[in-house]
């Protein structure tokens, strides 16, 4: 038996989500429904549905992005037989289908001018001529709810969307912000993912170091939901003795630098030592081949040196044993411990501890490794 949907958190940008699904599912209004790839757009048509009076009917969810133009039209509307090549019969289309239901369009944004003047039609009187037909075919009762990570307003002043098919669309707003903008959502999340995840792999569940549980929830997520889950499900894979720790983190929610949208320019480049950190953090060199090189051809300053160890000092919460993991030198330990005081770039770790128990608290933290 499958999980019931939720739409997980205890942020108040969730709890107000929840309230207007609930207004949402009061009537059969059109619902747009907005925010990046991967926030829970359609988990949150799913349930404005399943709580509608058309919970028993039909929920017809249609990629407007994944399907070509040429096709949509026929899908969305149906066609006749010899409307075109392959049309070998009558065929109704997923507005038909969607009768008394509901009918969810993804990526509405995405959909040409052609199709959005199709729907529009559609929209204002619900009536249906399939591909190849000269007469109307249907008329069909179906609420629309639409999404979109497209700013739809900016679409519109550059002529790529109908003002008109928006203000159709948009009776019922329900935005949804990223993950990094609803933090106190990431452990509850992780909770879920780690569960859920772990029974149907056949596993036990592990558990979440502090510093693992720490750095998760004050990652970016720039694929929001989709992502964390994507990095749950590796670690469970991937965790030794029942324990995640930072060790096993992947790369992409380490660094503290967002990646550039662009390849910099000289004139915008990137300081020197965010560059060597993300070397190692993200593409997997070396302490010894990155950093230690260059100090020792004096390329890089001490304070250079000191900001890279200040950043893997944060990540892994004053632990320099943790540092030498991230930096792909475990083995190498006391080695590292050794040329950092020799040069005076060893830094104390009670600020680091400090700023963990600070950011994290001890509620926080219980929730995130859920004991």
């Amino acid at each position: 038996m499958s999980s019931p949907i939720q739409f997980i958190g205890a942020s108040g940008a969730t709890c107000v989500i929840r309230e207007e699904i609930e207004y949402a599912s009061r009537s059969d209004a059109k619902v747009l429904i907005t925010g990046e790839s991967g926030v829970g757009k359609e988990v949150v048509a799913q349930l404005v549905h399943q709580q509608s009076r058309r919970r028993n009917a039909p929920l017809v969810t249609i990629n407007c992005a994944g399907v070509p133009d040429t096709l949509l039209a026929s899908e969305l509307f149906g066609h006749v037989r010899g409307s075109f090549t392959d049309a070998h019969r009558d065929k109704p289309g997923w507005l038909e289908q969607a009768n008394r239901g509901t009918i969810f369009l993804d990526e509405v944004g995405e959909m040409s001018l052609q199709m959005q003047s199709l729907l529009l039609r559609f929209l204002e009187n619900g009536e249906i001529q399939r591909v190849g037909s000269e007469r109307l075919s249907a008329k069909v009762d179906v609420r629309v709810i639409a999404a979109t990570n497209r700013k739809l307003v900016d679409r519109i002043a550059s002529g790529e969307f109908r003002e008109d098919l928006f203000y159709r669309l948009n009776v019922i707003h329900i935005p949804i912000p990223p993950l990094r903008e609803r933090r106190d959502d990431i452990p509850m999340l992780l909770d879920y993912f780690l569960r859920v995840l772990s029974k149907s792999h056949g596993v036990d569940r592990p558990r979440l170091s502090e510093g693992a549980a720490a750095q998760l929830t004050a990652s970016d997520w720039p694929g929001n939901v989709r992502q964390l889950r994507n990095v749950a499900e590796r670690l469970i894979v991937r965790a030794k003795d029942g324990v995640i720790t930072i060790a096993d983190l992947p790369r992409e929610v380490l660094s503290p630098y967002a990646p550039n949208a662009e390849p910099a320019t000289e004139s915008v480049a990137r300081p020197v030592c965010e560059q060597l950190f993300d070397r190692m953090v993200r593409g997997g060199e070396t302490f010894w081949a990155a950093v230690y090189e260059p100090f020792m051809l004096r390329d890089l300053t001490r304070e250079d040196l000191r900001s890279i160890v200040r950043h893997g000092l944060h990540l892994t919460h004053g632990s320099y044993k943790g540092m030498a993991q991230l930096f792909n030198v475990p083995a190498d330990y006391k080695r590292l411990l050794n040329f950092l005081r020799k040069y005076q770039c060893h830094l104390p770790i009670q600020e680091f501890r400090a700023i963990s128990v600070h950011r994290a608290g001890p509620e926080r933290l219980d929730r995130a490794v859920g004991d």
